[in-house]
């Protein structure tokens, strides 16, 4: 299980104490006290973390606007940990889809097994049911109609990458930089495994449900049919 923090907490203090306290339960803990520099690390590295810490006191931006930029660019599991214990902020947190909400003060050894509970509820509920297509994010298997399609490893690579982006644009450098292509692949051999892909989820290209071409970009997968 991927155990990467991303712990956004302008009390440098708190911030190095549950930092410290996430290592010794072998979490990997990357920390922001800055919201904007934090989101910019979110939009480049998203892919790396499983789940996001985020106090709502945060200077220059509220926690609350944070929160739905992190979502517009990552379904992520996010508990919010802040000192607004009143319930308008827990209910207006969890109306937003906060995983979890934990009031401060607390026990670090709290917010870990709160951290433990959440990612074990999203490995568990970790498949996507799209029309015919039924993906399990864990194992990393695609299913259409019930029947799992083999995919090569490039293929593999690439369809998981546009559904982690569910919804936005996928350039093809971003293909090359984020799989295992090699650095100078040609933009045809890029198109070449998008075609076998849309072929193996039964797309078409022509009038796509799933894979949709950006005209001198890339590709874009929605859900919205």
């Amino acid at each position: 299980m991927n155990k990467n923090v991303l712990l956004i907490e302008d009390n440098l203090e708190l911030q190095n104490l549950i930092s410290s306290f996430l290592k010794s339960y072998d979490y990997d803990c990357v920390v922001f006290s800055k919201p904007l520099e934090a989101l910019k690390d979110f939009e480049e590295n998203h892919h790396l973390y499983s789940i996001v810490i985020l106090d709502l006191g945060l200077p220059g931006m509220d926690g609350f606007d944070l929160f739905k930029k992190l979502k517009e660019i990552k379904n992520i599991p996010i508990i919010i940990s802040t000192a607004r214990d009143d319930i308008g902020n827990k209910i207006h947190g969890f109306e937003l889809g906060a995983d979890d909400y934990l009031a401060k003060p607390y026990e670090p050894r709290e917010l870990v097994l709160r951290i433990d509970a959440t990612l074990k509820r999203y490995i568990n509920d970790d498949k996507i049911k799209i029309n015919d297509l039924t993906i399990d994010l864990d194992k990393k298997r695609v299913s259409l109609e019930n029947q799992e399609i083999e995919f090569t490893k490039i293929e593999s690579e690439i369809f998981f990458m546009f559904i982690e982006n569910m919804n936005k644009v996928v350039s093809r450098e971003d293909i090359v930089n984020q799989t295992s292509l090699k650095k100078d692949t040609k933009n045809r051999t890029i198109d070449m495994h998008v075609s076998n892909i849309r072929f193996k989820i039964n797309d078409d290209s022509k009038e796509a449900k799933y894979i949709k071409s950006v005209w001198g970009i890339g590709y874009k997968f929605t859900n919205d049919n």
